[in-house]
């Protein structure tokens, strides 16, 4: 029978549960992915780790999923995800790359040196929003910048409904300000660009010791410190998940999150005095008109059709892929199909 007091400690919740039967109940062991290599899965049951073997049947986990195995730790099944993040994956490929799964926040880091940039939050924000998580913006290195409140600020004006925290991930008293979202069987991620602090936050929330590394002093960019995706558990019983930094996160998939996330602009579109504006130079434009009066900034314009033209080139580019190899395989199966009856025919 299941330990349910072992599984909140992972971020078991109802959602999961209810995909269980009576036998599965009784006779099963469901475990989280806590860590993923190349060939094979660390998960934890909650009372014990081990791993797993890649196969077939687990090739597309990530941390965050949860599976179900035997009673002999056979994996049986992988749960139906609560939520999911994934991005086109970086340079020249036409897939797509799992970031992780089964989250309930995520934390959007971004700190106020030089890496300070509106237009990256708002491309995550769009990522957060698809998945269906509660995005909250975390504004680090506070203690090396002096202009925190302007910017929380700038951040803010994003939306009246965005959760924005300004803080030094080395202050021990973050457990008390983020404490929000650090509630039992709570998951959460954090998301950035590298050396904004995740690594750091993540060993002040869990009182753990990995190693950190210096943004470089002639540009203030970061460097990767995690090169994995790991979940910790914390002490509040929510559990965190940290993710390697991303230097290029480029949508696909995400035309709901990008509607959510610029919910404003969506509005006023519909409110121009043509169905087919370009919110260029037609009359009676309601964008433009919200650019005049000071409403809308042209930034955040500008940065809106950006995402949609990204957005509607990589979700066409890869439905392309996906349809080519689905077409592929199909001709694999016809000719390996008439190959045996070929060779049946001359036996």
């Amino acid at each position: 029978m299941l330990n349910i007091n072992q599984l909140n400690l992972l971020g078991w919740q109802s959602f999961f549960q209810q995909q269980l039967d009576i036998d599965e109940w009784y006779n099963s062991v469901p475990v989280r992915v806590v860590e993923q290599h190349r060939n094979r899965l660390v998960v934890d049951s909650g009372s014990d780790t081990f791993q797993l073997p890649v196969t077939e049947k687990v090739w597309q986990c990530v941390v965050g999923d949860w599976l179900l195995l035997t009673e002999k730790y056979d994996v049986n099944r992988v749960f139906e995800r609560k939520s999911y993040f994934a991005r086109r994956a970086a340079g020249s490929k036409l897939e797509k790359q799992a970031i992780t799964a089964n989250v309930d926040v995520a934390f959007v880091l971004c700190s106020l040196n030089d890496d300070f940039n509106l237009n990256r939050i708002e491309r995550y924000l769009a990522l957060v929003n698809e998945a269906g998580c509660e995005p909250v913006v975390i504004l680090t290195k506070a203690d090396l910048a002096n202009d925190g409140l302007e910017k929380r600020e700038q951040v803010q004006n994003l939306s009246s409904m965005l959760r924005v925290e300004v803080i030094d991930c080395h202050d021990v008293t973050l457990v008390n300000q983020l404490s929000d979202w650090l509630k039992p069987q709570t998951s959460i991620v954090l998301l950035g660009s590298s050396g904004v602090g995740k690594s750091t936050l993540s060993n002040t929330l869990a009182q753990t010791q990995q190693k950190t590394s210096a943004i470089r002093e002639q540009d203030s960019k970061g460097r990767h410190t995690t090169t994995g995706r790991y979940l910790l558990k914390l002490a509040s019983g929510a559990v965190l998940i940290d993710t390697p930094g991303m230097r290029e996160l480029q949508l696909s998939d995400v035309t709901a999150g990008l509607e959510q996330t610029f919910s404003e602009i969506e509005a006023l579109a519909s409110s121009c005095k043509f169905v087919n504006c370009s919110h260029s130079n037609e009359p009676k434009c309601a964008i433009q008109q919200a650019i005049s009066d000071g409403s809308l900034t042209e930034r955040r314009f500008l940065n809106y059709q950006k995402l949609r033209k990204e957005n509607q080139f990589n979700t066409a580019s890869l439905r392309e892929r996906r349809a080519h190899d689905k077409s592929l395989t199909k001709m694999y199966k016809r000719v390996q199909s008439q190959a045996v009856k070929f060779k049946k025919l001359n036996e």
